[in-house]
Formats: structure tokens, C-alpha cells, sequence
């Protein structure tokens, strides 16, 4: 006859209750942590947080005559990106819901292959959600060869419901600001110049 086994003591259960909370805590945080960024992301695209501007898909269909804002594009390259970076003009005055395409020109100064990505804001930070972007270079990694130029393209239009918005009534103003961030480039793998023997009888 087997003798019946104790059951573990108080203190021991205790411990085990006290790890597993603690291990549940931990993956709920790491689990929130990730999903943060992707959250703040759809927040700020959604509600213009932060100057973050919005993307459309196609021009408005309402174009207001009677309220144009002026706009100033800013420019700037971070430390690291060997680049010269300039809008073809500083200023635009845009009526609401007009479309508008500007250029940037961008020059790798540098005497070898870099690449970069542009982020992005407005300001005053509360027009974000009214500044429309239909395309943008900003959106996808730019490789350059040494000593290239490009002119690149910003399609945008501000969204006529801003006259709508009485808390934007003396906004007259607004400043499109861009910074190109360096981006690493993986080196190219030399090819072998070695022949490789032949093998075999003819």
C-alpha cells in the first residue's frame, strides 16, 4: 500500500502564485510595449497629433476661393547624411483644397553610394489633420550614387473642412517641415575574379 504523498507546503504554492503573476506581467508588458508604436502611429495619422500630416488618395472636390493659407517648406538633412537638401521655393500661397505639387532637390555630396528617409510634420501642430499629402517622397527609403541630384515631388492639398474649424479661423500660416535621416547601406559582395579550374577529359 502506497503511502499518500503531502501536500506541498503554504509557502511553496505562495511562490509559485507570486512567479507566474509576475511572469504574466511581464508578457503583458512586453505585449504593450510592441503594440505602442503601431497604436501612437494610427492615433497620430488619424487625429493629426503632433503636426502629423494626413494621406489622400485624391483631390478634394470643394475648392474654397475665399481663404488662402501661405505655406513654408522647411528642410533638413541629420548628421551622417552627406546631402544637400532645398525646396525650389520657400514659400506658396494655396488656396483650400486646391492641389499643389512642389519640389525638392537632393543631392548626394558625398563620393560614394548613401541612402536616407525623409520624416515629416506641420506646424502649428493643430493643422495636421487638415494637411493632406497625395504623394510624398517621405514614404519610401532613397538610395543615391555619388554625386547624384534628383528633383522629388510633394502632391498636397489643405482640406477645405479647416474653414469649418473656428479654432483654425486666424491660421494663415502654415510650415511643411522634412528631415532626411541617414540610412545604412549594405556593401556590395565583390565578385571572385578567380577562374575556376576546368575539370574533366576532351
Amino acid at each position: 500500500m502506497s503511502t499518500p504523498k503531502p501536500n506541498p507546503p503554504r509557502a511553496t504554492r505562495r511562490d509559485l502564485a507570486v512567479a507566474f503573476a509576475c511572469g504574466a506581467t511581464v508578457a503583458l508588458m512586453v505585449g504593450a510595449s510592441f503594440a505602442a508604436v503601431p497604436f501612437y502611429n494610427w492615433f497620430c495619422r488619424t487625429t493629426g497629433y503632433g503636426g502629423t500630416t494626413q494621406v489622400a488618395k485624391s483631390a478634394p472636390k470643394q475648392v474654397i476661393a475665399g481663404r488662402t493659407i501661405t505655406v513654408y517648406f522647411d528642410s533638413n538633412v541629420a548628421a551622417g547624411l552627406p546631402w544637400r537638401f532645398e525646396p525650389e521655393r520657400r514659400t506658396i500661397d494655396v488656396k483650400l483644397g486646391e492641389v499643389v505639387t512642389v519640389y525638392y532637390k537632393v543631392t548626394n555630396e558625398a563620393a560614394r553610394v548613401t541612402a536616407g528617409q525623409a520624416g515629416y510634420n506641420v506646424s502649428p501642430p493643430t493643422v495636421g489633420r487638415y494637411f493632406e499629402k497625395i504623394n510624398c517622397f517621405c514614404f519610401t527609403q532613397q538610395k543615391f550614387k555619388a554625386g547624384e541630384t534628383r528633383d522629388m515631388a510633394v502632391v498636397f492639398y489643405v482640406d477645405p473642412k479647416l474653414a469649418d474649424d473656428s479654432e483654425q479661423d486666424g491660421t494663415t500660416y502654415i510650415t511643411l517641415s522634412y528631415t532626411f535621416y541617414p540610412l545604412h547601406v549594405p556593401e556590395q559582395p565583390v565578385a571572385d575574379s578567380t577562374t575556376p579550374e576546368k575539370s574533366g577529359h576532351i
